[in-house]
């Protein structure tokens, strides 16, 4: 049975940043669970750098959080406009399809995990109410600068990209938590949380912070950007062809995407995996390997397989080996790229296989993306005749005197219609 402190650990382990965690700490010392929400607005697609979050909110969820996921589909819309609310809706689907797959994928339970739709409690009378006290509060200057590493900047700002910080923070008492969980880009949302919302008689929240990882070709991973990031749906060979295109220059461990991803989402996720099979959290049929090769020594998490005439494949227990190795260039850039790659399509294998057993998740998808180069039939117009006025245009057969014979009896009964009508 672990203890508080057991729980505490495993709650902010990995973390880049932690505000409040005394308040978590009085919550576990009391035997109660702590209430947490991630919140992501459903956008562009969702790709592996969610591992990134969803990794570690398997951690919260093994130490018994009670998690919510908010699916912030009115801040999706608030957001420069990125979507309109009825494609937002369709995404929304979407994000709940691929978030579920990925914690049955690593073998996490749900039955602790919430998902929420911010028009759900957004749209209330009295969540309006208090966006109002809110804005009656708020400087622009402190809006602004809250929202300066997640809102879109542009030349000619939206009124909405103001009122994004404030809904964010509402969110945290509307949905009744504990603690907000973000990326470390969220942290000026999370200080003007903490404090405005005592100015409007709410309590401060704890926040907890992991570190953004690069994208491919260096910068923060994008959905936007398809260059920039592999798609949960990717196969195999588009994820080796991006893989093999990243940048992984030899020897450069601070700019460095792929060993980036290797230190937050490959190695816990090996260590997920190591601690359900010790500890027994999982059916025997399901405990999956880790990232290591075979003969790998006992506490290894992550394996670089070579050849022998290359030195043989070389094991390691933490990610600061494997970053020294590479820091002295034992280990070459396209030795990375091949244990990252099969890595990652391990853990998107059974992933793809659910969308493809899946056929409502397919519709989903066509729904929530449309093909932007597929062709949309164009309908044909439909030509209605218009009489001319009296005295003017070509006068009718009728008016001429012939006369237009009859296909049928003019007494003859009428058919009845083919379409019935309800009673």
């Amino acid at each position: 049975m672990p203890t508080a402190d057991d729980k505490y650990d495993l709650i902010t382990r990995r973390l880049q940043e932690v505000l409040g965690g005394d308040t978590i700490k009085a919550i576990l010392a009391e035997g109660k669970n702590p209430k947490c929400y991630w919140g992501t607005a459903p956008t562009g697609r969702p790709h592996i750098g969610y591992f990134v979050p969803l990794t570690k909110i398997a951690d919260f969820l093994r130490a018994d959080v009670e998690m919510k996921v908010l699916l912030a589909d009115v801040h999706a819309f608030l957001d420069n406009m990125k979507a309109p609310l009825d494609l937002v809706a369709h995404r929304m689907s979407y994000y709940r399809y691929v978030l579920l797959a990925v914690f049955t994928s690593l073998g996490i339970p749900t039955d602790k995990l919430q998902f929420v739709e911010g028009s759900s409690f957004q749209l209330s009378k009295e969540y309006n109410l208090d966006n109002y006290k809110l804005c009656a509060t708020v400087t622009e200057h402190d809006a602004k600068k809250a929202g300066a590493e997640v809102v879109k900047q542009v030349d000619s700002p939206l009124l909405s990209a103001l009122l994004y910080p404030g809904l964010q923070a509402l969110d945290e008492e509307y949905l009744g938590v504990d603690f907000q969980f973000g990326g470390v880009d969220q942290r000026k949302i999370f200080t003007y949380a903490e404090l405005y919302l005592p100015r409007l008689g709410y309590k401060k929240r704890a926040h907890l912070m992991n570190a953004m990882v690069p994208g491919l070709a260096g910068g923060k991973m994008s959905a936007s950007d398809p260059d920039s990031k592999i798609d949960f749906l990717d196969t195999p060979e588009v994820v080796k062809r991006k893989i093999k295109k990243a940048f992984c220059e030899e020897g450069n461990v601070t700019d460095n995407g792929l060993l980036s991803f290797v230190e937050a989402v490959l190695i816990p996720i090996s260590q997920l995996w190591l601690d359900q099979a010790r500890l027994k959290e999982v059916a025997e049929d399901r405990i999956q390997r880790p990232f290591i090769a075979a003969g790998a020594p006992e506490g290894s998490v992550f394996s670089i397989e070579r050849d022998e005439k290359f030195g043989g494949s070389l094991h390691y227990s933490t990610y600061d080996a494997l970053k020294e190795d590479f820091a002295n260039k034992t280990i070459h850039p396209k030795d990375v790229k091949t244990a990252v790659a099969n890595a990652i399509n391990r853990l998107l294998e059974p992933i793809r296989a659910m969308y493809e057993n899946d056929q409502e998740w397919q519709r989903v998808t066509q729904l929530a993306y449309p093909d932007p180069s597929a062709k949309t039939e164009k309908k044909k117009k439909v030509k209605v005749y218009h009489p001319p006025p009296p005295g003017k245009g070509k006068p009718s057969q009728q008016q001429q005197g012939d006369v237009v014979p009859s296909e049928q009896p003019a007494a003859q009964e009428a058919q009845p219609s083919a379409i019935a009508t309800e009673t």
